[in-house]
């Protein structure tokens, strides 16, 4: 049965791949391996266990899916609605000149989404850059090659923080590094983000001009994007100081817009806001839910497990580096759980690289983050092949980035 359900995580992954060929969408495709693979556990069960024990582990495991879904569909909810007035476009109208250079605009969204990662979530941050994205009028290559540097840069801007990204979280509570050792991440993952920036940016020659036309904001527009920050300020906030989780943080931001729109909507329009909901885009949800069945089955069947056994056979630098590939193909939180659970013996330089590795390394394909794939179905220009075309330039930006992170933790540490 380990090698059924590991056959069929392959066949999801193929069916994701050639998603364009097929014609078969890719949320239909994992969500029935998926859920198929834990229907088998039931039927047959592994290692003698029964069926409480399939049940309990599948109540974590979609506890885990529970909380990203919920997450999800609150920040989509608020970008949905802010979307669809046309408030994303009218503060880019503001914020930026009338006419700016392509290579200009590749590096101001790239350390924006570098940035804004850094202090918010990964969703949140790539469905705000997304946004700007979507709105230029621009050659689909270089929609790519914008959409392509986002997924890199919010991944890379989150892991120097514990509040940016999951596995630097549980790397940290693991005792394996401070935070002040953490901040030294920095400066490498920005430099790769440029280094990404400036190759993308090589044959960008052209301008771009803006409308011309300022789109007025009105005031129930702006109440809502203030709702959407704060819940944003608070999650970090409440986070860090009372360990309160991000997910029901935004659930009360989320309610709060509700009401709020009630007030501010009585008078004007007899739209409910609880229908921004039906504009999210259900499609990367469902996908998530597929992807995340499949990955927590092959934690349960212990392959993941296996993968540590590469620090056996090569230095631990050089299998950190690995290690991060892999997590392109493999939710990096399960991975690097079973690398805090083999007990590796790792220096402090080891432990950052491997945070490095771990926060980044996904980017190097478009299903290996959760920021890819909600990528992959805002950007149509954006699939698994045309990304697969930058695989150099992401692979040469990561590649800086950590062997950068472990040189400075060495000379400085």
């Amino acid at each position: 049965m380990t090698y059924v359900i590991g056959l069929l995580a392959v066949a999801a992954f193929l069916l994701v791949v050639f998603e364009d060929l097929i014609h078969i969408n890719k949320a239909k495709s994992t969500l029935f391996i998926g859920t198929l693979c834990w229907l088998l556990a039931y039927l047959f069960p592994l290692h003698g266990s029964g069926a409480q024990t399939v049940t309990e582990q599948l109540n974590e495991n979609l506890l885990e899916i529970a909380i990203l879904w919920l997450f999800l569909m609150s920040a989509m909810t608020f970008v949905a609605y802010l979307n669809s007035k046309g408030f994303v476009n009218a503060v880019v109208q503001r914020i930026l000149p009338r006419e700016l250079h392509e290579r200009t605009l590749m590096l101001l969204l790239g350390g924006f989404a570098f940035l804004f990662s850094s202090f918010a979530d990964n969703v949140t941050a790539t469905l705000v850059a997304l946004a700007v994205i979507t709105s230029l009028k621009v050659q689909p290559r270089k929609r790519l090659k914008y959409a392509t540097l986002t997924v890199f840069a919010v991944n890379s801007g989150g892991v120097s923080l514990i509040t940016g990204d999951v596995t630097t979280l549980m790397i940290f509570l693991a005792g394996k590094v401070t935070i002040p050792d953490l901040l030294l991440l920095i400066a490498p993952s920005l430099c790769a983000v440029l280094v990404l920036g400036g190759l993308l940016s090589i044959r960008m020659r052209g301008r771009i001009v803006f409308d011309t036309e300022i789109q007025p904001i009105e005031r129930t527009d702006i109440a809502i994007a203030l709702i959407f920050l704060a819940t944003i300020l608070a999650t970090l906030l409440l986070n860090a100081f009372f360990h309160i989780p991000p997910v029901l943080t935004f659930l009360f931001g989320l309610s709060c817009m509700f009401l709020v729109a009630q007030y501010l909507f009585r008078k004007k329009t007899n739209r409910n806001m609880l229908n921004y909901i039906r504009e999210i885009e259900f499609d990367t949800l469902l996908f998530f839910l597929g992807v995340l069945l499949i990955v927590g089955m092959l934690k349960e069947i212990g392959v993941l497990s296996h993968l540590t056994q590469i620090y056996d056979v090569m230095e631990t630098p050089y299998a950190n580096y690995i290690l991060g590939l892999m997590s392109a193909l493999l939710d990096n939180v399960p991975l690097t759980a079973a690398l805090l659970k083999a007990n590796v013996e790792m220096d402090l330089a080891g432990w950052l690289s491997v945070t490095y590795a771990t926060g980044v390394g996904g980017s190097v394909l478009i299903i290996g983050s959760a920021a890819g794939i909600i990528a992959m179905s805002k950007v149509k220009e954006l699939t698994f092949f045309s990304y697969l075309s930058m695989a150099g330039y992401l692979l040469t930006a990561y590649s800086v980035g950590y062997w950068l992170s472990y040189w400075m933790a060495q000379r400085v540490l």
